[in-house]
């Protein structure tokens, strides 16, 4: 899916333990790699901007402001390792 400059959209991460049941990590982590290089970190319970929704459920809502690839990160620790990784398409404007 691609998206437009402008657009807001919501990124969310499940964090699960071995057993499949939504856990919380002690530890969470959201990082997004601009087009430009620039990359912003946002860490659980220090930065407003990425948000628990729910047990082991985390969300950061992202407005582009650029054309081209997005690349994110959520990373959790402790409780529960793991980490979700992606790529978000954003397309250049007509305008």
């Amino acid at each position: 899916m691609a998206y437009d400059v402008g657009d807001k959209i919501r990124i969310t991460a499940t964090f699960t333990n071995l057993a499949g049941t939504a856990t919380d990590p002690t530890a969470v982590t959201f990082k997004i790699k601009l087009p430009s290089g620039t990359t912003t970190t946002y860490i659980y319970g220090t930065d407003a901007e990425l948000v628990k929704s729910a047990t082991g459920i985390y969300y950061v809502d992202w407005t582009f402001s650029l054309a081209d690839s997005h690349r994110y990160k959520f990373s959790g620790t402790g409780t529960v390792t793991a980490s979700d990784e992606g790529t978000l398409l954003v397309r250049r404007s007509f305008f």
